[in-house]
This record gives structure tokens, sequence and C-alpha cells, in this order.
């Protein structure tokens, strides 16, 4: 996967100077060894830090090794100003987990106290005003602490990810997406940098890219892609010319930034300029990990990206769009399982899911601006979306958002597609999430969310609750199960 951080998780050991420093050291190898056995990898630091001079020794080799995200050890009870002076000068994420005692028979010369000693550091994190990865339980054996660090990776990805990322924007948020309209200030506090442009400015872009020889190449690789989908032929020119113009445009403009998302205005003016929809290019794109979100949605390009980083797969951008009929339901209730009508819905898009996450992508028009634009004629500028039912199995939905007075607020909910057709157009599926009708109602619409939802196509929502803490986002809401009412749910 293009376009997202390759972490090289780093792992230190802290030392508490009237602790025995080998305690650390030997326990440190051990969760090593742990890592090796389970494939996840992990490059030990030779340093242990006992004082603020071996702080430093140990900053200067992660930098030396290429770590990019590290794990403070407490193999012991560890020194809380040091381990925490070394999370603060780290320029990566980090992550605090400690040593659970290793046997009864030696709880004198071997009790290490790290149990304790997580809570000092902690203290300290705070004081520091610092973010920390800290595992659900962080206190285990060198297997459980292994698990730890094998999840702390694409935590770690997301937020360096977000924390180097530049959101490449065409054309003015729509009036008649309102709910595309965020205060863009909670970017800038996350690390994002924004570049607004004109759908002049894409217009411009696009006809330079007239004669290139790598928009044939493009075209060749897209009929490939189709393959039996390849129902417009002669279109493909277009849209590999489109495509062309906008990877050679984000080569350009990274500047500063490592990694980069689109927010591009897709209609109405659109398809009278270019000649096309620009859904199936956007498909490709997220296939390649740059999410290109439609209507100008800025917020949903940073949610897909998030969602990248979190699976290394790619994402979707999708409307909660439409409920389940209730005669579908009731023809095809074996295949809705243990889930309720309410449980239910129908995430849409025109065309803009990855071919490898339908089923029999195939290039189409798009019914609603044909509605529009080209009613009572044959699809011309209209075409250009990538229709299929979307592939059952687990997802998760996910949104961070900024509110109308710049204050950061997420969801995030596991759930999955059930192999149930839709009987509908564009890329489109059958959603099931536990109480999604209280979620919906009590989440969704209680805190002003927009239609648009990020998909992981896997289950990643503990992935992105964690980064998403990380990050500073204070409210992260998710599903409540049955029995467990939200703050505003009325009881009766």
């Amino acid at each position: 996967m293009q376009n997202i951080p390759d972490i090289k998780l780093g792992i230190v050991a802290v030392s508490r100077d009237c602790f025995p420093v080998e305690l650390s050291r030997n326990r440190r190898s051990r969760v090593a060894a742990a890592c090796r056995e389970r494939g996840v990898p992990v490059t030990e630091l030779e340093t242990v830090i006992e004082n603020e001079r071996d702080a430093l020794q140990a900053l200067e080799e992660a930098e030396r090794k290429g770590i990019n995200a590290l794990a403070l050890y407490l193999g012991n009870f560890g020194p809380e100003g040091p381990t925490t002076l070394t999370a603060q000068k780290f320029p990566g994420p980090v992550m605090l987990a400690a040593a659970a005692e290793d046997t009864a028979q030696d709880l004198v010369g071997g009790r290490g106290d790290a149990y304790c000693g997580l809570l000092s550091a902690s203290y300290n994190a705070g004081l520091r005003r610092l973010r920390p990865y800290i595992p659900e339980y962080p206190v285990g054996d060198p297997g459980d602490i292994a698990g730890m660090l094998a999840e702390f990776i694409p935590v770690a990805r997301t937020v360096e990810g977000v924390r180097r990322l530049k959101i490449l924007s065409f054309g003015p948020r729509p009036f008649d997406f309102l709910t595309c309209h965020a205060p863009i200030q909670p970017l800038f506090d996350l690390g994002v940098e924004i570049v607004e442009n004109s759908e002049l400015d894409l217009y411009d872009i696009v006809r330079a890219e007239e004669g290139n020889p790598e928009v044939r190449r493009i075209a060749a690789e897209m009929a490939d892609e189709l393959g039996e989908g390849n129902t417009y032929p002669e279109l493909t020119q277009k849209l590999a010319q489109y495509e062309c113009a906008l990877t050679k445009y984000l080569a350009a403009s990274l500047g500063a930034s490592r990694y980069a998302a689109f927010a591009n205005k897709c209609w109405p003016a659109f398809e009278k300029y270019f000649g096309h929809v620009p859904c199936y290019v956007n498909s490709r794109l997220a296939a390649r990990g740059i999410p290109a979100a439609c209507e100008a949605d800025i917020y949903g390009a940073l949610s897909e990206y998030m969602v990248v980083c979190a699976t290394a797969a790619p994402p979707a951008i999708l409307d909660i769009n439409n409920s389940v009929p209730k005669d579908m339901y009731e023809e095809s209730g074996s295949a809705f399982g243990r889930y309720a009508l309410s449980d239910l819905w129908m995430g849409f898009h025109c065309g803009n899911v990855s071919s490898q996450c339908l089923v029999r992508p195939a290039l189409r028009h798009q019914l609603i601006m044909h509605r529009l634009m080209e009613p009572e004629k044959d699809p011309d500028i209209t075409r250009g979306t990538l229709e299929g039912r979307i592939q059952s199995g687990p997802v998760s939905i996910f949104r961070i958002q900024s509110t109308s007075d710049a204050c950061l607020q997420a969801y995030v909910a596991n759930g999955e597609v059930l192999d149930v057709n839709p009987r509908s157009f564009g890329s489109i599926g059958v959603f099931a999430v536990a109480e999604m009708g209280r979620f919906y109602r009590h989440v969704l619409l209680e805190k002003h969310f927009p239609h648009h939802t990020a998909v992981a196509f896997g289950h990643a929502a503990k992935t992105l609750f964690a980064a998403c803490r990380m990050l500073g986002v204070e409210d992260v809401y998710f599903n409540h199960p049955k029995g467990t009412f939200y703050p505003t749910e009325n009881p009766f």
C-alpha cells in the first residue's frame, strides 16, 4: 500500500536506579524474543534508561536505527522523569507498557514493581501534556507485551500518517452539501495541511496532460482491471487523463508533507467540463492508499486516510444511505441472522469503491446525475462510475469531524456487510451494525455527524479509537450494547 507510513517500532527498557538494571534488560530481551516468535517486527535499543543522559543516548540510538515509533517498557519501576522526557523528545508515537512479575518463587530480588511505576509514569506524562498509547491492560508477560506491540503498530501508523498528511481539495464545498462544511482549524491542530483549489485549477491540470503517453498506459491498465466490466472502452482515455493529472499534481504538491488525500467537488459542473464522472478514478486512487473524498468533503478525506493507515487496505467513503425494506427483511430472514431490522441499512455511493471490494464490478453511468443532467438522453457525461455489490464480510464505519465551534469528535463501530442482494444501483451493500438504530439516533443525529462515513474492510474500531485518543479527540463515540443507555436516550 502506497501513501502510508512504514512503521519501524523500537523497544527501550527503563530502570529505576534502586532496582537491578539487569531485571529490565533481561525482560526486554524476552519481549523481543516473544516478538520474533509471533512475527512482530520490533527493534531492540541496547540503551537502558536510568537517567537523563541515558534518555538522550536512547534517542540518538533510535534515530540511528531509523525508529519512528517507540515502546517505553518498564522492566521494573522505572525512572518517571527520564521515561517521560524520552516520550516528550521522541518525534513519533510512543507507547507505555510494563512487565508483570515473573514467578512467585522470586518476589524479593526479582520483584520489579512496574505495576506501580506505570502509575508514576502516567502521572508524569500528564504533567508534560503527553498522550502516549497505553494498552487496555498494559501489564503483562513477554507474550502479552508482544501482543500489545503488534496492536500498537497500526495505531502508530495512523497517528504518524495524520501528523504528516496534506489534504488537496478542488472546488468549493457545495451549498447542497452543507454537511461537508466544517471549520478547518482542528486540521492544523492535528498537524494536517490543507490546500484548497478551484475547479478551474483542476481543469487546467487535466488539460495539460493531453498527449501524455502515460495516459495510454493508464487506460490500458484500466481495461485490464475492468475486464468484462469495461462497458465503455471509449471512455477510459478521458478517465486515464484525469487520473494522470491528479497523481502528477499530488507528487508535485507534497512539499513539507509526506502523505496526501483528495477532497474534490464532483458535480454538477464537473461533468459538463470533463465529460465524465470521477468515481472510477477515485476508486483506483483509494486502492493505492490515496483517498479521494466526494463532494469536497475534507473531513471525509481525513477519515478515509485514517482507515487506510489503520488497515493498510483500500478504504471507501459511503453515504449512510437508506433503510432496508421490511419485505426484503422478511424474504431474506435467514441471511440477516441475529440482526433486527433497525440494525440494518444500506451503504451507497455513486461508484467509488475499489474493484477488489466489489462483486462483478463494471463501468456504468450515474443514474441520479443522469436524471438531472441528461434527461431523456443516452448517458454520456454521467458515465464513469464503478458499480457493483459490496463484498460481504467484516467492516468498520468511522468518521472524524469538527463541530461548528471547531472541536473534534469522532465515532467508530464494527459491523459487517451481509451476503444479501441490495437490488439497487451504485456501489452498494447491506450493512449491519449491532444496535444501529439507537446509534443512529443518539450519536449520528444527536451529535450532528454528516451523511458520509469512511468504511474499513475489516474490523478496525479498536485501532481507530486508540488513534483518535492519541490525537487528542476527547469525544469518540461508539455503539452501545442493549441495556446501556446513551446520555440523551429516553429510558421509557
